[in-house]
């Protein structure tokens, strides 16, 4: 017979050797400090909401400033480089502005219409609409003192969809001339202010998406910008 002690020491180091050790507990800081720390480290935007009253001036120094008059927008099929005509200040000026605040990042081509145009600006996510309401509600004057017409490439913009006798222009949308030998019928009725200087062949490719009845594409086409230095 063996003696109690050292059965006891073996049923000792059994357990001392079978058990997992336990994990030191880590010292973790509070979800509502963490929340904090996010909140005062976000910078503060420091741009002004733009209205009917104050965005033509607005637009009016922000284009004095200006040292680019070229935008890039990327898509899965390829980019497209524009080229904005210095005699349209406030579409240019707007336009570059909404590139630099990334407001045309993460919306579509929203509407296609096959051997015509391609429209983009837009899209159905909260976040377009959210981008919106900061930035402002405003509308554009047409600038329609110049010769530029819709040639093939152009870059124009659309009227408010609001009652709107004087072809005011919405500021968030665009659209690009897919049509071969240009769209002369739109003169006259909406500024171009751009033209397409390379990238055509991406959007002949976009135009040639598939579209639903309402000329939407059956798959979003999504859209990010830049200004080119």
């Amino acid at each position: 017979m063996k003696p109690y002690w050292l059965l006891g020491s073996l049923v000792l180091l059994t357990h001392c050797v079978s058990s997992p050790p336990k994990k030191q507990p880590q010292k973790q800081n509070s979800p509502q400090k963490k929340v904090q720390a996010v909140v005062e480290e976000e910078p503060q935007d420091t741009f002004p909401y733009l209205d009917d009253k104050n965005a033509i001036p607005f637009l009016f120094a922000y284009e004095k400033e200006l040292t680019s008059n070229r935008v890039q927008l990327d898509t899965r099929f390829g980019a497209i480089v524009i080229e904005l005509f210095e005699d349209t200040p406030y579409h240019r000026a707007n336009f570059i502005y909404l590139t630099e605040r990334g407001y045309f990042n993460g919306t579509t081509f929203h509407r296609v219409v096959p051997g015509f145009i391609i429209q983009g600006g837009n899209s159905d996510r909260p976040k377009t609409a959210r981008n919106r309401r900061k930035i402002g509600r405003y509308l554009l004057p047409n600038d329609l003192r110049n010769d530029h017409k819709h040639h093939r490439g152009v870059v124009s913009m659309p009227s408010s969809e609001i009652d709107n006798p004087y072809k005011l222009a919405s500021p968030y949308e665009f659209f690009i001339v897919q049509q071969k030998g240009g769209a002369y019928h739109l003169d006259g009725n909406y500024t171009p202010f751009g033209r397409v200087v390379e990238g055509m062949a991406v959007v002949d490719s976009i135009n040639s998406q598939a579209v639903d009845k309402r000329e939407a594409p059956l798959q979003n086409i999504y859209l990010k910008a830049k200004v080119l230095k």
